[in-house]
């Protein structure tokens, strides 16, 4: 039961559900544009998503095991699942772990290629996700390590899975895919800087060149504030540019934990002491609410 319980806590759920919102999202703008939904396409779908997304994490458990287990400001969401090192799972089961996920990637590709739902858009989207997933963290690329993994991160999980999902139901893309993303990808990228913020010290011990170390902790917390607002005005542009007046609407209904997310990040920088958990906590419950709000009004609309 323990060696199950520390899995369950590898395998991140909180994060995979971010990719089953988004892959909602997807579908739901394809309903509401008045496309039929074929069912077993979009469960293949949803589970190469969430394949792949376990892989992306179960790979990046075994190569940042060493820095996480020397962190001293872990919170439930920052500086690893907590799950590897000695007492629990041995770090050589990530590995294996991720590895097996990849070959259900593959499986899932070659049944999805035998339905007939891929187009060239398909692939694309699929390849480049498949490196950005499988690069995040592996040798010698390490997206996470570079500065750029946040930047790949948000494109994959705001833009390529609703739109995988779009174009498995649809077979083409849609402007209303891209009014929905670039708020979400505000917001998201406002997140992963809260999420690397309580790790600063240990990144740039450990020579890990994340967004917020290659800012400096003063232009990462500023940003991410700029971040946040950007994504509320976002979707107030986008009304103007025709986004349904009901999905603006549901996007903006979190813009007080927005507030409070930009409050709480202007304490900690002007010497206040930071509360990781409640911070960290936030920024995933503003991008998860907004995410959920827009899947929600599309799919009742």
């Amino acid at each position: 039961m323990k060696t199950l319980t520390l899995f369950i806590r590898l395998s991140r759920p909180l994060f995979l559900a971010g990719g089953v919102l988004l892959y909602a999202l997807g579908v739901g703008i394809a309903r509401y544009l008045g496309r039929p939904i074929d069912w077993d396409v979009y469960l293949l779908g949803q589970a190469w998503v969430t394949l792949l997304q376990m892989s992306a994490q179960f790979l990046n458990e075994y190569y940042d095991a060493p820095a996480d287990q020397a962190n001293k400001n872990r919170t439930m969401l920052t500086g690893g699942s907590g799950a590897v090192g000695p007492g629990k799972l041995p770090r050589r089961l990530a590995l294996l772990a991720g590895l097996t996920a990849l070959a259900g990637v593959a499986s899932l590709t070659v049944i999805l290629i035998s339905s007939g739902s891929l187009t060239p858009a398909a692939w694309l989207i699929m390849g480049l996700a498949f490196l950005g997933a499988f690069f995040y963290s592996t040798p010698p690329v390490r997206l996470e390590a570079s500065g750029y993994g946040e930047l790949t991160t948000t494109i994959m999980v705001t833009f390529m899975v609703p739109a995988f999902a779009f174009i498995l139901q649809t077979g083409e893309m849609h402007r209303l895919l891209a009014m929905s993303s670039f708020p979400l990808a505000a917001i998201m990228l406002a997140m992963l800087l809260t999420f690397e913020l309580p790790d600063f010290a240990n990144d740039e011990k450990y020579d890990k060149r994340t967004l917020m170390v290659r800012l400096g902790w003063q232009t990462g917390m500023g940003l991410h504030n700029v971040l946040i607002l950007s994504g509320f005005l976002l979707l107030v542009l986008a009304r103007l540019f025709g986004y349904p007046q009901f999905a603006m609407i549901a996007g903006l209904l979190p813009l007080p934990l927005g507030l409070f997310q930009i409050w709480q990040m202007r304490n900690i920088a002007n010497g206040g002491k930071p509360n990781w958990n409640a911070l960290t906590v936030g920024a995933l419950a503003l991008f998860a609410l907004m995410s959920y709000l827009l899947t929600f009004a599309f799919w009742t609309n």
